[in-house]
């Protein structure tokens, strides 16, 4: 149990995963304030569909993997 922990942590520590989680906080802290401009939000939509698109993307090729064993 400790080890799948560590390994998220781990994987949490990534680079994309850190620019990610930063972005997200500079974004809610500018919702807040209303301080959103359009060229920000376009820049935060990209980022995070390229970060929820890897990691869906690494599940789907789990899966397929699974699926490959099975055959």
């Amino acid at each position: 149990m400790n080890n799948v922990i560590l390994k998220r942590l781990g994987a949490l520590m990534s680079v994309k995963s850190l620019v990610t989680l930063v972005l997200t906080g500079v974004f809610a802290y500018m919702a807040c304030t209303g301080q959103i401009s359009q060229d920000f939000m376009t820049i935060y939509a990209v980022i995070i569909a390229f970060y929820f698109g890897t990691q869906s993307q690494k599940v789907q090729d789990v899966v397929d993997r699974q699926d490959g064993d099975k055959a």
